[in-house]
């Protein structure tokens, strides 16, 4: 028998947004019946449509420079369709799929922090006035974003940031606008490469919280969450039909195939006090011979936010831009204080990333920095393994 294309209702106004990023409501059970909806592959475009309509700048993957990116997105050829990757330690290749799957991938190199905590921001500027300096913020230019393929670790990572940047004593006022405006689109993975280890850290790979909307591509189309009501009226103009008992087991065996390829494993047991407790281990040193500190695995990491302030003058004098970026911990003059530099080889700045992300990050924010999506393997040229360092220290001190 045919579905019928069903409309949900548009009357319900965006409701207020918290801290978090999420609605102020009650969120919507995505278990609940009527929230799980069917949409078929080539109405993608509709929700795209809508979007856009809606006033949102769609960000979401596509193909770029041999790698799978985050760039706008505005039709749904644009998606990496037929695409996925082949990822190990220091490796990362395209391939074709023998399908035309759209979000048939897992993640590349790079993260929605890019677009939440900008790489170069103009955060403050100064002019010079008849009455003296006048300082004020500097205002942000970016429409909202709607993340479109944004994945459980991914979720996870944005919650970690949530913690850093708006549920701390100081609050990010460019993080936290564009979150509280953010609408996100999350897809699940189908599919896990060797580097993904998100079931270790308990953050995936199904979603499961923290998105508007999440997806589950099968052949034919996407089942679809509700998570707010921010994506009830999103979805109220996209022909979304009740979802078949067939199609919901298709969903469910799809998830299933991420868990069962996931071979990568992290034990966290007591890691805070692993680590801390073996600072002087010798594997720190072995570590550092082969780290270039290139500074690839904080670049790529989704919650990574070590950064600089710079203040930048015109060349009149009578403007000063106050700019903050990117920086990392692998930078020898991050370290440099009173004179001198607090961590002056690779072996202590490798050390300092991995037991602030895995043990000390835990005593500031109540939670790892580490979300297991395994970008920092992929993207070492050396092939450090995160969880191999890990597991040789623990081994030795059984």
């Amino acid at each position: 028998m045919a579905q019928s294309t069903t409309r949900l209702p548009t009357h319900q106004k965006t409701p207020p947004i918290s801290k978090a990023g999420v609605a102020d409501d009650e969120p919507i059970d995505p278990g609940g019946d009527g929230d799980q909806w069917w949409l078929m592959k080539d109405d993608l475009q509709c929700l795209i449509d809508s979007l856009w309509a809606a006033g949102y700048q769609v960000i979401g993957p596509k193909v770029e420079s041999a790698a799978i990116v985050y760039a706008e997105i505005r039709d749904q050829n644009e998606l990496p369709k037929g695409w996925t990757e082949e990822q190990s330690p220091g490796k990362y290749r395209l391939k074709r799929r023998d399908d035309d799957h759209l979000f048939g991938f897992n993640v590349g190199p790079h993260s929605w922090k890019s677009y939440l905590f900008p790489p170069h921001a103009v955060v403050a500027t100064a002019d010079r006035t008849p009455q003296g300096w006048q300082m004020r913020d500097a205002d942000d230019p970016e429409k909202p974003f709607a993340f479109l393929g944004v994945r459980a670790c991914e979720l996870a990572a944005m919650a970690v940031q949530d913690r850093t940047f708006i549920h701390d004593h100081y609050i990010d006022p460019i993080y936290a606008a564009r979150r509280q405006t953010a609408m996100i689109i999350a897809v699940n993975c189908t599919q896990a490469a060797s580097t993904c280890f998100c079931t270790s850290m308990n953050t995936g790979p199904r979603c499961l919280t923290g998105f508007d909307l999440a997806l589950t591509e099968v052949d034919q189309g996407f089942t679809i969450e509700i998570g707010s009501s921010r994506g009830r009226q999103i979805i109220g103009g996209v022909p979304v039909r009740p979802l078949s008992h067939d199609q919901v087991d298709q969903a469910e065996v799809a998830r299933s195939h991420a868990t069962a390829e996931m071979t990568k494993r992290l034990d966290t047991t007591d890691i805070r006090n692993l680590l801390l407790e073996n600072l002087d281990h010798p594997r720190w040193a072995d570590v550092g011979n082969r780290c270039l500190s290139c500074t690839n695995c904080t670049m790529v990491c989704p919650t990574c936010f070590c950064h600089s302030v710079t203040d930048v003058s015109d060349l009149s004098g009578d403007h000063v831009d106050r700019v903050r970026q990117w920086d990392s911990c692998f930078n020898s003059n991050f370290s440099y204080m009173n004179g001198g530099l607090v961590r002056g080889d690779t072996r202590s700045r490798y050390r300092q990333w991995l037991t602030h992300k895995l043990a000390s990050w835990i005593d500031q924010f109540d939670t790892s920095g580490c979300v297991g999506c395994g970008r920092c393997i992929t993207w070492c040229p050396v092939g450090i393994d995160l969880t191999e360092e890990v597991a040789a220290i623990r081994e030795d001190v059984r």
